[in-house]
């Protein structure tokens, strides 16, 4: 893939690896390192979902460290890990959705817009948009059921009802409320998570064309300081270079959406966990929900949890797109090619 840094000022050509699309992946290898990889992941940032998902169905608003050290000093760090077998469990059909939807969207979509006259780099960044999108979509279809039982686990020390495990859970909440009730929240997940991927995958490609963009110019201006005009106005980063643009972009994009998607993912999470005790009765709409958050703490308790969101999204962004790279590029049939 070539970019030309700030195309218009300066000479300078950035040669990075090519992308790698749907066609050229080894699926079965995709699928399968994908969900030994992105299990590691998890795993590493479930504490932060935890923290984020207690300060969201609280009632009154506690620091992110104060609410670690309490649940710590109560109920013991394993605490931080409660629901996790079950979101495990979830992980891997909705990763195998999630990243087979996003290729084959991004690919179709990619080759549909240039043969409709879009420049590249518009035809890359609706591609991306629509795969963000699809790709949630898809996966939404395991994991609404898989977040249901997982922060009902998270939060049963504040619950009348008592879950032994996942299974358990699963068992009450299909008995109580029927499918319907593995599936609350269901919408505005979609409504929360599909655009929000959809704008984090857009805002990450154009994130690492700004971030190439500058790397471009300062190379150029380098070049030209040095005196050396000698045609070398070609600039071929290395992999670990490649990384943290990657991961600097991911990142920044990370955070652009829990901001933008906090209202959501609160009201999300309030009509997933606290209202579902299996009193019989049918849970409030998204409407009463909102007006509850509104009236215990304004609309800055639509925002309670950002702190530990953010960090998680940023991180987890992070994490999830150098791994991602990385696993494309183990995942390619012939690697030649892809290492300049």
């Amino acid at each position: 893939m070539n970019l030309g840094a700030a195309e218009e000022e300066s000479p300078q050509e950035i040669h990075i690896p090519a992308e790698i699309d749907w066609q050229m992946l080894d699926k079965s290898k995709f699928f399968f390192l994908g969900a030994a990889l992105f299990s590691g992941v998890s795993a590493s940032l479930y504490p932060m979902v935890v923290l984020k998902t207690r300060q969201q169905v609280a009632y009154s608003e506690l620091p992110c460290i104060r609410t670690a050290f309490s649940l710590v000093r109560h109920e013991g760090f394993r605490a931080l890990y409660r629901g996790f077998g079950t979101s495990l469990m979830g992980t891997i059909p909705a990763r195998a959705l999630y990243m087979g939807a996003l290729e084959c969207t991004k690919s179709y979509v990619g080759t549909a817009t240039v043969r409709m006259g879009f420049p590249e780099a518009t035809a890359a960044t609706i591609a991306n948009a629509a795969a963000g999108l699809s790709a949630a979509m898809a996966a939404q279809l395991v994991w609404t059921p898989v977040d249901v039982v997982s922060q009902r686990l998270m939060v049963q020390s504040s619950s009348s009802i008592h879950y032994i495990n996942g299974i358990d859970a699963f068992r009450k909440i299909l008995d109580a409320d029927g499918l319907r009730g593995l599936y609350r929240g269901f919408g505005i997940s979609i409504m929360t998570y599909a655009p929000s991927n959809a704008m984090w995958w857009a805002s990450y490609y154009v994130a690492q064309r700004l971030i190439w963009g500058g790397i471009g110019c300062y190379q150029a201006k380098k070049v030209v300081g040095e005196g050396n005009d000698n045609g070398a106005n070609v600039y071929r980063p290395d992999s670990k270079t490649v990384m943290a643009v990657q991961g600097g972009s991911a990142a920044m994009a990370g955070s652009i959406s829990a901001l933008i998607t906090m209202p959501l993912d609160t009201i999300k999470t309030r009509l997933q966990v606290l209202d579902g005790d299996g009193d019989g009765r049918r849970g409030p709409t998204i409407g009463q929900t909102l007006r509850n958050l509104v009236r215990e703490g304004g609309w800055a308790a639509c925002y309670r949890g950002l702190a530990p969101r953010c960090a998680s999204m940023s991180m987890s962004a992070t994490t999830m797109i150098t791994t991602y790279e990385l696993l494309k590029r183990l995942s390619t049939k012939n690697q030649e090619g892809l290492i300049s």
